[in-house]
């Protein structure tokens, strides 16, 4: 059965809708106040993602990871994520949030690179590298002229990373590392990753401590395979890793590293990220739905003038203004050093919940239009299933939430 949106045969008239305009939707002004330097970083990630956008739905599409806007984006100064460095432009958590959600709003998948390559690589190497690994590579992480990955998740531990495998053998030349990882963003894209391991010495004081090591891609037993079949975030490379003896010298290893509490310390903060993006993803396809409503005609008469329709919008608007507050809230209290991890917890595990559900009504109000690629709500439906799942399943954040509020753990 054709739609009105199917290729046309002659003569025959095919409708378009035009709904990827910008709303800027901020029903309860929380945006309103946003300092001029905060703004500013906005205006460059709208400015950036307005200019891109159509060509990533076609990156997306083809599956395809186009290696020139991640070097844009360093030069935009995108990647900083609110790290306090004095050797990367400031920028406060208000900025990287709005930079975050923005370009989530324009593609996931550029929304995924932000996070491996600011708020995982540059943040882990900021946080813990040492003076000499900063100054080789903290610069040129941050201006996207070498991509960075972070590699803790392994093929057989997902949720359960506390239990990594991989392994970190000292030795008198350095160190050898053993192990496979996977879901790695930019972990074949010829840069550095940052993997962590558990070391095996049974003779020094950190046997069995989980350590993090700067490896370059291209050392001798490193092998990144981009994974395949993905029908999420298609527009950037992730990465199976097999690590086969790769010998790194003694100073590759991050010295301010000590557990896996410092690898914790890393996901807590993006965890805010997801958040954003969350946001991000959820008010595209609640704009794409209200822009539709208004310009598709059924039975005489818009979409919009239907009563179940507006009760429809109105339900995603309630949704959209509570993760908006989540997310100033939660910028807020990174900015005075309050936030607590379980309270990063708590805006991912609601915001990426509350986005599957605005895009599922988006998708539903848009009928068959919804799957086109075209109209966008698809693509970012698609791409919030990965980010509901990354940095902490909702399991995970659930029980992390549920041991703070109850002082019982459901770990073990």
């Amino acid at each position: 059965m054709s739609t009105p949106e199917s290729p046309s045969l002659p003569g025959e008239r095919v409708a378009r809708y035009d709904v990827t305009a910008r709303r800027d939707t901020d029903y309860y002004a929380v945006f309103a106040d946003v300092p001029d330097a905060d703004r500013a970083a906005w205006e460059r990630a709208r400015a950036f993602i307005d200019e891109v956008g159509p060509r990533m739905q076609q990156e997306w599409d083809a599956a395809t990871y186009p290696l020139d806007l991640t070097r844009r984006m360093g030069e935009l100064e995108l990647y900083t994520d609110g790290i306090d460095h004095p050797d990367l432009p400031g920028s406060s958590p208000l900025a990287a949030g709005l930079v975050n959600m923005e370009i989530s709003r324009g593609d996931g998948s550029l929304g995924t690179v932000l996070a491996v390559q600011g708020g995982l690589a540059l943040r882990t190497l900021a946080l813990f590298g040492s003076p000499e690994q900063q100054a080789r590579w903290l610069q040129p992480i941050a201006r996207g002229e070498v991509l960075g990955s972070f590699a803790l998740t392994e093929p057989d531990h997902g949720s359960d990373s506390v239990s990594l495998e991989t392994t970190a053998i000292r030795d008198d030349e350095g160190w050898v590392l053993r192990g496979a990882k996977k879901w790695i963003g930019n972990g074949a894209s010829g840069g550095v990753t940052f993997v962590w391991a558990r070391v095996q010495d049974e003779c020094a004081d950190d046997h069995g401590a989980v350590r993090c090591f700067l490896v370059q891609q291209d050392t001798p037993g490193y092998t990144g395979t981009v994974i395949t079949g993905k029908a999420s975030l298609r527009g950037i490379h992730q990465a199976h890793i097999a690590l086969d003896d790769v010998r790194v010298p003694a100073d590759a290893v991050l010295p301010g590293t000590k557990s896996f509490k410092d690898a914790s310390t890393v996901l807590y903060s993006t965890r805010s990220g997801v958040a954003w993006s969350a946001l991000g993803h959820a008010t595209a396809c609640y704009e794409a739905a209200l822009t539709y409503a208004t310009q598709r005609m059924q039975f005489g008469k818009p979409l919009a003038k239907f009563q179940m329709v507006q009760e429809r919008l109105t339900q995603m608007l309630a949704d959209l203004t509570a993760m908006q507050l989540y997310c100033r809230r939660l910028a807020d209290l990174e900015s005075t050093g309050g936030l607590r991890p379980t309270q990063a917890s708590l805006a991912k595990y609601h915001n990426t919940r509350t986005a599957r559900r605005i895009a599922a009504t988006a998708r539903d109000l848009l009928g068959g239009n919804g799957i086109l690629l075209e109209n966008g709500v698809m693509q970012h439906m698609a791409d919030i299933e990965a980010i509901h799942t990354y940095e902490g399943t909702e399991s995970v954040q659930a029980l992390l939430l549920g041991r703070d509020i109850t002082g019982m753990s459901a770990f073990a």
